[in-house]
């Protein structure tokens, strides 16, 4: 039984068939690419923080009734989501598989 290291060219071949290394994306290119992904995930976030936030502010301003309701719509937010959250990570599992 033989073990066999790699040569340089080998490594030089592994690098030319993987592409470009060094290759960084940047924040706003990753942010783009995944809300081309999935829409919804970043969409619930900006809900959720919405209803939070004016719900804070109308309990602030001594309104509850509208500060619960804000409260209510919050926790469907996050369910939506949650829920886009979950059927994004499923598509992305079922296209890796094909």
């Amino acid at each position: 039984m033989t073990n066999e290291e790699p040569t340089d060219l080998d490594w030089i071949q592994l690098r030319k068939d993987l592409g470009p290394v060094n290759q960084v994306e940047t924040t706003k290119e990753k942010f783009i690419r995944k809300f081309g992904e999935n829409p919804f995930v970043p969409l619930g976030c900006l809900a959720t923080a919405g209803a939070l936030t004016y719900g804070l502010w109308c309990f602030r301003t001594g309104r509850p009734k509208l500060s619960q309701r804000m409260m209510r719509l919050r926790i469907a937010a996050q369910g939506f989501t949650i829920t886009a959250l979950v059927v994004g990570v499923a598509m992305t599992a079922g296209k890796s598989l094909k």
